[in-house]
Parts: structure tokens; sequence; C-alpha cells
């Protein structure tokens, strides 16, 4: 029995939700996640050069999937469960999973774009939000604050730590801006497979959820709102997914490896 084997033995005799050894990657898997984490951010640096006023969301899917193929890889989200495109693009009110399509940007727009890169048989997974023209304070403040939210969660994705340490550092500093949490959709396990467990959300309780262990790979990916935490799904095959009052919505994810000295982001 190794070590890590031996401490969650340990730990799950004291009630704790412990991961399934499968949930841990070894140092083989984890240099190969890597590598498509590289990929990942390099499509989302290109596509930020690219976001402009009058920029249609289908040229963005189309600039990312012939780079990701260009480059080796494949775009992950093309035909997952259906899903019609190669990424998402999830502009204002749409908190995620927006299809790209002929809608062109607008000076003002907040957009999300969510990109998950396959290379040989391994995955990553991060999202950016873009300001596109001259957005609203209001906006900015939504979009900045969201990011902090997802470093805030990044820093408390320490080893032995749990998923809910990450969901309470997130929602602390969401709701002291009075902004709400999408809690039905958050991070994830990736790696192997586009979705893997454990199931992060981005509400919760210091202490509870799954426990963080080094070798583990998981995303971090807040989406906050404005509004209301209601949201309804519209759209091809009921694939988007909006805020129920209107009101703006962002996302900030990456992809981050769990280590004993720390969470290593993947995708930055």
């Amino acid at each position: 029995m190794t070590d890590i084997q031996a401490k969650l033995k340990e730990l799950q005799a004291q009630g704790k939700e412990v991961p399934a050894l499968d949930m841990i990657k070894t140092p083989e898997q984890i240099e190969k996640i890597r590598l498509a984490g590289k990929l990942n951010t390099a499509a989302l640096d290109l596509i930020g050069k690219f976001i402009k006023v009058g920029v249609k969301t289908e040229d963005i899917d189309r600039k990312v999937h012939d780079f990701i193929i260009s480059q080796g890889g494949r775009p992950a989200d093309l035909g997952y469960d259906g899903y019609p495109k190669s990424i998402c693009t999830s502009v204002n009110d749409v908190i995620c999973h927006g299809i790209p399509s002929a809608y062109a940007l607008k000076s003002g727009d907040i957009i999300n774009v969510d990109i998950t890169t396959e290379l040989n048989g391994y995955y990553a997974d991060a999202s950016r939000m873009y300001m596109v023209g001259r957005v609203s304070k209001q906006a900015a403040d939504l979009v900045n604050i969201t990011r902090e939210c997802m470093r805030r969660g990044i820093q408390a994705a320490q080893a032995w730590n749990t998923t809910g340490d990450i969901g309470a550092a997130v929602s602390a500093l969401a709701h002291k801006h009075g902004y709400s949490i999408m809690k039905e959709y958050g991070g994830h396990g990736v790696g192997l497979a586009i979705h893997e467990d454990p199931f992060v959300c981005h509400e919760g309780k210091k202490g509870e959820g799954t426990v963080l262990v080094p070798g583990m790979i998981i995303t971090i990916e807040p989406m906050i709102n404005e509004g209301t935490d209601k949201w309804y799904e519209a759209g091809q095959d009921n694939w988007e997914v909006f805020t129920a009052d209107g009101k703006l919505s962002a996302q900030w994810e990456n992809t981050i490896l769990i280590t004993e000295h720390g969470p290593e982001i993947l995708t930055e």
C-alpha cells in the first residue's frame, strides 16, 4: 500500500469523501495532459487577438477548429453528446454552452470562449472572458471579479483540502459583491476523458466534498451571475444555458493539477 492509499484509507475511516484511485493520474499521464493544456492555451491566445466588433462567433469557432487540427489535436467538444460545434461561445446572458452562430459581436458585449482540446488521447479544458469594444463598468467588474473568484478557487485547491474549500473560497468573494453562482454546472475531473469525477461546485463549505489528492486533475470554472442564480435552457437541442433575468454572466476556467507543493495550472 502506498503512502497516499494509506492516507486515503485513514481519511475514509474518519468519514471523509475520498476519490477513487483512478482519479489520480500517473506521472506519464500528467505529462501528456500537460501537452494538451499547452495546445489549449495556444488556441485561447490565438483568438484573443482575433475577437473584435463585427466578428461572428462561428468565425471564432472555425479559427479555433482549424488551429487545433493543424497542431495535431482535436476539438473535443465537436460531437460530444451531439454538440454541433468545436467550442462554446457564451455572450452576455449566456451562462455556458453558447453555440457559435452568425451572431456578430457588438461593442459592449462580453464573451466567454470555452475550449476543450484532445491531444493523443488526453484532454485539457479552459475558458476565458473577452470584452468587446467599450464595455460598461458593470460588465468589466463582473468579468474581473469572476477571474479573481477563479484565482481564489485555485489557491484553495491545496493537497488534502476538499472541493468544498474551493466552493467556499469562490462563493465568499462572489457573494461579497452581490453576485450569484451557478451551482448545477461546475468544475470536474479531466485528463483521460472530457468529463470525469469529481464534480466541483463553486459554492460550498470548507472541509466538505471530495478530498483533493496529489495527482488529481480538475477544472475550476466559476460561472458568476450579475443577478439571479435561476437559469433556463434554450437554443439548439437546449444546449445553451441563459440567466433567467437576462442579466450578465461571466466564467473563467483553468485545468489544475493537485500537487504536494500547491496547485499547478496546466492551461495558463
